[in-house]
């Protein structure tokens, strides 16, 4: 009993307090990636995706139950936040069972704390083709299939551009000054479609990005067209 009070000091000031922190890092984590999310949707928003529509990156909370629960538990340890006495026996324990996972060796232990911490994984991304007249939704893209292959390249073209502005933090509209702005593309446009191909150059040059493109000899009559040198 004589360590009660110095037990009930470490989880409310120490424990749960770290516990608040870590979950305050994730929730900015996240919204911080929802921040860049608008900027790329700004970059494509400008950029014709078929005639009359343009891509835009939505997104929503997983159904992933191992996610869930854990959100869950940590609002779990973290209720009733504004009381004076935090302590109780059961907070402990809903604590030491994440802790508990956390720090576990064993492979489904280590691969659930990978995926439960890691904010990419609390929503599921998806694209939405809309109007550029009215911004209604024409068709919605949760993955490539049933759609042809060129279709299938303009989404991963889409996609890869936005990672690129997502990744270098550009933003469309603005000068160039000293960003950063190199992509080198590996057996690029070999087996796409002349229309595909034409639309990731197209999408590349509108984010005033500088390629570096290595490609069989397939393609140039469209590639030649948004080339400065080129090297045999």
């Amino acid at each position: 009993p004589r360590f009660e009070a110095r037990f009930k000091e470490l989880l409310q000031e120490g424990v749960i307090n770290d516990i608040a922190m870590f979950n305050h890092r994730l929730t900015g984590e996240f919204e911080e990636i929802e921040a860049k999310i608008a900027l790329i949707n700004r970059s494509l928003k400008d950029i014709k995706y078929h005639e009359g529509t343009y891509i835009k990156i939505v997104y929503e909370k997983t159904t992933d139950t191992d996610i869930r629960a854990f959100r869950e538990q940590l609002r779990g340890c973290l209720e009733h936040m504004d009381e004076k006495d935090l302590y109780s026996e059961e907070k402990f324990y809903r604590v030491k069972a994440i802790l508990d996972r956390f720090n576990s060796t064993n492979a489904v232990d280590e691969t659930w704390t990978d995926k439960v911490t890691d904010v990419r994984k609390w929503y599921e991304f998806s694209a939405s083709e809309r109007f550029s007249s009215d911004d209604k939704e024409k068709e919605f893209y949760s993955g490539s299939s049933k759609k042809s292959g060129g279709e299938k390249e303009m989404l991963a073209y889409t996609i890869l551009a936005s990672a690129l502005v997502y990744q270098f933090g550009l933003e469309w509209g603005r000068g160039k000054s000293r960003t950063f702005r190199f992509a080198m593309i590996d057996e690029a446009f070999g087996r796409g479609s002349d229309v595909s191909t034409k639309y990731g150059l197209e999408l590349f040059k509108r984010l005033d990005l500088q390629l570096l493109v290595i490609t069989p000899i397939q393609k140039v009559n469209v590639i030649e067209n948004y080339i400065n040198t080129v090297n045999f």
